[in-house]
């Protein structure tokens, strides 16, 4: 698999906004032992079902094997109580897990205010690939203005370069991994011209009603989306997976996930939804057809993918849709055979 997306933790120093989680925020007393043991008591068997080899077959460079990443986030994967406990053996896990078998490349994300020297230097020892800041936006509390944010980049660029840190910068059309051996850092964020600029219709985004996704707007047709999650061996696939173990085949998350971690390996998983037509639509980035077997149009879908908000406006977006079938025929009707979809009402 090119990628995997592992949040080990809704952990967070933050309770943003325009957050798509809001199970990612501060937690304290009780309530933080309670976060924090599950992720320290889940990461090993999580990762005990990730992929034999977390490699790939490029098929834009030949089929050529290529060593996939895991992405290791949060919440906030840095704060101490996760971090000497949870992230720190979760890489030495990895590393061990897949020396001899086609390597991996190890990414560290954070919103980036918590990095400091000694931290940045604990992740270098533990040979992560690249440190990747997602928090420089005006969303997030002290970035509002576009001065602080260019105070932290300024302030992050030149602790990665006094480490021997690279910008992570590949040449345009080349591959992902075009850039080489890390450790490499770079910047991101919700902003106009990203990926998540127009934000994902989820949790405090959504209860704020900050996205501003149209219809048009197809979040499953793109990487972090759904598409090609289920072809795994090969490039574009991605997946996520949250503390807990749950596998979803986007960032975004359906209501539902498509299998569990804990239980199972991560490769029977999505062998075991091969053909099935929900799930197929999904990966070939069309969710609007993920009901058809089950006795969704695609008009009807799109009729689904509308919603009132509580402020009057008309919200329309593909995820709506999503989220609706999987309430109403999913959770009801759960997927019982490879391919095989169980009966409409």
């Amino acid at each position: 698999m090119e990628s995997i997306y592992y949040v080990m933790s809704w952990l967070c120093h933050r309770r943003c906004a325009h957050c798509y989680e809001d199970r990612f925020r501060p937690y304290h007393g009780e309530e933080l032992v309670q976060v924090v043991e599950e992720s320290r008591a889940n990461y090993a068997r999580v990762i005990g079902n990730f992929p034999e080899r977390m490699t790939y077959l490029d098929v834009e460079h030949g089929g050529e094997e290529k060593a996939g990443s895991v992405i290791l986030a949060g919440g906030e994967i840095l704060l101490e109580p996760v971090r000497e406990t949870v992230l720190y053996p979760a890489l030495r896990l990895l590393q061990d897990k897949y020396r001899e078998r086609g390597g991996v490349k190890l990414i560290v994300q954070t919103t980036g205010d918590v990095l400091t020297a000694p931290v940045l230097k604990d992740l270098i020892e533990r040979k992560v690939w690249m440190i990747s800041v997602s928090g420089i936006d005006e969303y997030h509390a002290g970035l509002e203005e576009e001065s602080a944010r260019e105070e932290l980049v300024q302030k992050l660029t030149e602790m990665f370069e006094e480490q021997g840190v690279r910008h992570f910068a590949p040449v345009a059309g080349e591959a992902r991994d075009a850039a080489g051996e890390g450790p490499f850092y770079h910047f991101f964020g919700a902003t106009p011209d990203s990926w998540i600029g127009k934000l994902w219709p989820r949790g405090r985004a959504w209860e704020n009603e900050l996205s501003v996704a149209g219809i048009r707007d197809n979040f499953c047709n793109r990487w972090s989306g759904g598409l090609n999650f289920l072809d795994h061996r090969h490039s574009g696939s991605e997946v996520s997976v949250d503390p807990a173990g749950n596998v979803y085949p986007c960032c975004v998350k359906t209501k539902l996930p498509v299998g569990n971690l804990l239980e199972e390996p991560l490769e029977e998983i999505l062998e075991r939804l091969r053909g099935n037509p929900v799930y197929e639509a999904i990966s070939m980035g069309h969710p609007e057809r993920m009901g058809i077997s089950r006795g969704w149009s695609v008009e009807r879908f799109l009729k689904e993918s509308e919603k009132v908000l509580e402020s009057g406006r008309v919200y329309r977006n593909l995820c709506i849709g999503c989220d609706r079938f999987h309430e109403e025929v999913l959770a009801e009707q759960p997927l019982v055979r490879i391919g095989m979809p169980a009966p409409t009402r």
